[in-house]
């Protein structure tokens, strides 16, 4: 897979616009940078300026000195923006009320959760509907994530301890391919990509990805970055494993129905299979080991699930009704690559 990030994306706002021109710069001061004025759940300035601050502890950001990562003129601007963030999804989500759930139980109350979710299916669209330029778009929206999968969450272990923590080793040496390179889950995310015809460098369609999908990174990061919010972290992985495997038997059957199989299908395949084995081992070992082990914690887990759901939930229906309306769900057009 070729790691290298493309290129930078062009500002979406005067947030994004001041913070392009600060890393621009040698680390040392990062001059004023306004708070977006778009919806902090969604909003392209928020998410776009939000990702890249958080891209600087991943794979860097090309021409950006790699001494901003903890440049504490560019933390208090990245402060700033997750607390517009955080503060937007607290009030959405409502008052905790999950510090009743005892620990025992948490496996119930996430699924509970997700079924609960009563947003749109994507995976169902596809697998019924969808085209070949859909399939494209919901790929496309996927890699700002999925070439990196794994990697938010592994933040989180040096958090955890005794038996969470190696519930989460388990689940993350499957994401890593097992020590097999060609078997890690972004490699094979990227190979699918190259399979379908597009451009499977990290970062390549940034420009064409909307803040409603950037925000379903961002959670990650922001959930994996924060000590204080290792509970979230742990709810949201656990929700994700729980939640995954049926969808991904649809994205495979779609690629099927559009006469794609081997490297384009092999990722979703593979989530089939390994999500299945990880859906208890991520509800009892991980998140109900967390909550016994440390009771305090059991609303985060519970919150850091339903964080997941919401802001999923805003992707799907901005999916859907793009497609039902025979829009692109894309920032800008894209050139109809040839699958390889």
């Amino acid at each position: 897979m070729r790691i290298d990030v493309v290129s930078m994306p062009t500002a979406r706002g005067p947030a994004s616009q001041a913070l392009l021109a600060g890393l621009a710069e040698p680390p040392g001061r990062m001059p004023p940078v306004p708070m977006p004025t778009d919806d902090p759940l969604d909003g392209d300035d928020q998410h776009l300026a939000l990702y890249l601050l958080y891209e600087l502890h991943y794979r860097g950001l090309p021409g950006v000195d790699d001494r901003w990562e903890w440049d504490p003129s560019q933390l208090a601007v990245r402060g700033a923006l997750e607390a517009r963030f955080e503060a937007a999804l607290r009030e959405r989500l409502g008052p905790d009320d999950d510090a009743a759930v005892a620990a025992d139980e948490t496996d119930i109350a996430l699924r509970a959760i997700l079924e609960a979710d009563d947003a749109p299916s994507v995976s169902s669209y596809l697998e019924r509907d969808g085209g070949y330029g859909e399939v494209l778009e919901f790929l496309i929206h996927r890699s700002a994530y999925q070439l990196k999968e794994a990697d938010p969450h592994s933040f989180g272990l040096p958090r955890l301890w005794g038996p969470p923590k190696a519930a989460m080793v388990t689940i993350q040496a499957d994401e890593y391919g097992g020590g097999r390179a060609e078997r890690i889950h972004a490699q094979l995310f990227a190979d699918a990509m190259d399979a379908l015809g597009l451009d499977a460098r990290y970062g390549a369609y940034v420009e064409h990805i909307p803040g409603v999908t950037l925000a379903t990174v961002n959670l990650m990061s922001m959930l994996g970055l924060h000590r204080r919010l290792r509970g979230a972290l742990v709810g949201h992985l656990a929700a994700f494993e729980m939640g995954s495997s049926l969808p991904n038997a649809r994205y495979a059957r779609a690629l099927r129905r559009l006469g794609f199989e081997g490297r384009a299908t092999a990722f979703f395949d593979e989530h089939v299979t390994a999500d299945a084995v990880h859906e208890n081992l991520a509800a009892v070992d991980l998140a109900g080991g967390l909550a016994r082990q440390q009771p305090g914690l059991g609303a985060d887990i519970l919150w850091g699930a339903r964080a997941l759901v919401d802001v999923e939930a805003r992707w799907a229906r901005a999916l859907v009704a793009a497609w039902s309306g025979g829009r692109s769900s894309l920032r800008a057009g894209l050139a109809a690559p040839v699958p390889a």
